[in-house]
């Protein structure tokens, strides 16, 4: 990450629908704080990040504005939602995707060579004048590892 004048992130608000002891459904306006700085894993940029299981495979992540990532791989196959704000994804082929609130992506990159001019997996950054916050769900056995496209279909 370029410049670390990192600040920890604000309580990230939700709905929490649940039951009262009468049986009644009910909604509350809750947060979600206590993120924690860390790396996610190896080559990547430290995140704010705040797990939602007690194994690690399901997290909320908080990318600052300015936050970007060198040429990694995702350490697990995992299923990244966009919850607001936005980020981009540039694979090594060249190719560029934005995804914003609301759209989601299955970083499945494991595996990769690193080419001559050191890409290997890759780049990715927030974009925009708001911090992107993503849920991540991700396994960490290998039934996800090197699915090719379309596998959830």
């Amino acid at each position: 990450m370029g410049d670390p004048q990192i600040q920890t992130p604000a309580a990230e608000q939700y709905w929490h629908l649940w039951t009262d002891a009468e049986g009644i459904s009910r909604h509350q306006l809750c947060t979600i704080s206590e993120f924690k700085l860390g790396r996610l894993g190896p080559r990547n940029s430290p995140q704010f990040s705040r797990d939602l299981i007690k194994d690690g495979n399901a997290f909320v992540t908080y990318l600052p504005v300015g936050w970007t990532a060198d040429w990694h791989e995702n350490p697990e196959p995992k299923w990244i939602y966009i919850l607001r704000g936005a980020w981009a994804v540039t694979s090594m082929d060249g190719q560029r995707v934005v995804m914003k609130a609301g759209e989601y992506s299955y970083g499945g990159d494991q595996g990769c060579v690193m080419t001559s001019d050191g890409r290997l997996g890759h780049l990715s950054e927030q974009v925009g004048d708001e911090p992107c916050v993503q849920l991540v769900i991700q396994r960490n056995d290998n039934a996800w590892r090197n699915l090719p496209p379309g596998s959830f279909s």
